[in-house]
């Protein structure tokens, strides 16, 4: 991969790409879709939506969630040891993390990523396994060497950046898995503290293509043009063939207003956070 396809934001393996012309059916169909995806909702309700989005995501949150947990648990003992930990000690989480690939079926990735400086033998590591098309369990392979690597530092990609500088999970994305699969994915990720120091993330990628399946009815069974953004303002998902998948939209502080955790307006546009999950739900009209 070119340097140039190295773009603030991308996940351990992701690189963003805003999709040309739609990835949901519902962009395609001018933003509507008739057919039993819709005629089972009721008039769908802003909040409701909002709401069935979270249960979608939360259930991969929880993978992020035991991921964090087992990676605390194990610097900790490792601290006890009075030494610091090393690459070779993430090792432990393996047995976790292929568990979690082999239960949660949305999850196609999942992992740990250090923060620069908390392993004594190596500058960065990402302690990803993921799940190929065949179903076998891999880990991912970069070269981190600062010297030769495209890929060293990490730090000011969002799955990484945000859970370090809010302290909170985020939701990055989609973008471009071109070293891996080549699908549309979303990483989504929170913070790893041992002692009040920050020592990485832990993360789970999601394919795109699952997370609309999901969504995008609920999206369509509501009266306007509806869409989902991140803290960025990135869309994940769309009914609304006016904002694509993968673009920056423009609008109001998103990441405020899911810190504010109401919903609220903007220039005839409704928002709703989706609970504690850190997308917006977007919809169009009065």
């Amino acid at each position: 991969m070119s340097d140039s396809l190295h773009q603030p934001g991308s996940s351990p393996c992701l690189v963003p790409y805003s999709v040309p012309t739609g990835t949901s059916t519902a962009a395609r169909d001018g933003g509507r879709r008739t057919g039993a995806a819709t005629a089972t909702l009721d008039p769908a309700t802003e909040a409701g939506v909002a709401a069935r989005v979270r249960r979608t995501l939360e259930a991969v949150f929880d993978t992020v969630a035991h991921t964090r947990a087992d990676t605390a648990a194990l610097l900790t003992r490792i601290a006890a040891q009075g030494r610091g930990p090393v690459s070779a000690d993430l090792a432990a989480l393996r047995p976790g993390l292929h568990l979690h690939l082999a239960r949660q079926e949305l999850v196609s990735g999942v992992g740990f990523i250090a923060a620069p400086g908390l392993l004594g033998d190596v500058p960065a590591w990402l302690e990803w396994w993921q799940t190929g098309s065949d179903g076998a369990v891999r880990p991912l392979m970069l070269d981190l060497d600062p010297r030769q690597s495209a890929y060293s530092d990490y730090t000011h990609w969002d799955w990484f950046a945000l859970p370090r500088d809010t302290g909170r999970r985020a939701v990055a994305g989609p973008y471009v898995d071109y070293l891996c699969s080549d699908e549309y994915s979303l990483t989504l990720s929170a913070p790893v503290h041992i002692r009040g120091r920050f020592a990485g993330v832990a993360a789970a990628d999601v394919y795109l293509r699952h997370f609309e399946a999901a969504v995008i009815p609920l999206l369509q069974g509501l009266p306007g043009p509806a869409y989902l953004v991140n803290a960025r303002g990135r869309v994940a998902a769309s009914a609304d063939p006016a904002h694509l998948v993968g673009s920056l939209t423009k609008g109001p502080d998103f990441g405020a207003l899911l810190a504010e955790g109401r919903p609220g307006r903007h220039d005839g546009l409704r928002l709703v956070p989706c609970d504690d999950i850190p997308l917006v739900l977007v919809v169009a009209g009065d």
